[in-house]
């Protein structure tokens, strides 16, 4: 589940509650009846992001396709073997030695692309700030290995943006689903209705949607974090 993107950093410093967060909490509670419901049971838990893109996005990939316990097991030897997480640590740790973290031969050619791109800055990471969301979502797809969803959760747990709708992300499509359709399946045409009453504020209620599947990862996230 995309909540599991809270634990993104090893010792990486967490970035404050987004500026925003009181006030769209107080408009998705005005407006719509299921978050009126819902959010007051997370009390003052809220997003935290992590502050170093190139981390964030080489624990995405990490996380992609493997359960959870697979991705934190990799992530925490990948750490071990490369404890600073830069790019050239990355590329002077090599295939092999990537490899032996438990990370599959396509997920070391991604890490390693990514790494490249970061040390030949053929991304513009300092500019990602002052970018719209669509222009740092087209630039983070030409990496090996980076998705559309990829890129999503970047901008939610490194950039703070305040208006995403990952829909290709499960935990977002099981939440709407059972908060509200009673569990029916849910169309990306029905998330998008539904989202329509959350604008600007649809990370917002993404992220509470998910502790509403995971509130065990949602009680981490008061203090340890999407």
């Amino acid at each position: 589940m995309a909540a599991e993107q809270d634990k993104v950093g090893l010792d990486t410093p967490e970035l404050e509650v987004p500026a925003y967060w009181a006030e769209a909490k107080a408009e998705l509670m005005r407006r719509d009846r299921i978050m009126k419901r819902l959010i007051p049971q997370f009390g003052d838990m809220h997003l935290k992001g992590h502050p170093d893109p190139f981390t964030t996005l080489a624990r995405s990939i990490v996380g992609q396709q493997v359960t959870p316990k697979a991705a934190d097991a990799a992530w925490t030897k990948l750490g071990q073997a490369c404890p600073k997480m830069t790019p050239s640590q990355i590329i002077k740790l090599g295939a092999e030695q990537l490899g032996a973290c438990g990370l599959s031969k396509r997920k070391t050619e991604y890490i390693l692309d990514l790494a490249d791109h970061f040390k030949a800055k053929r991304v513009h990471a300092n500019l990602w700030s002052q970018m719209d969301d669509e222009a740092v979502i087209a630039e983070l797809v030409r990496i090996r290995g980076i998705s559309r969803w990829t890129a999503e959760m970047f901008l939610i747990f490194n950039l703070l943006r305040p208006n995403v709708l990952p829909l290709d992300d499960a935990g977002l499509i099981q939440g709407i689903s059972q908060n509200y359709f009673s569990g029916e399946p849910v169309s990306r045409s029905d998330a998008r209705e539904v989202a329509a009453n959350w604008e600007p504020w649809r990370t917002v209620a993404t992220w509470y949607l998910w502790r509403s599947l995971d509130p065990v990862i949602g009680a981490d996230a008061a203090s340890d974090t999407v």
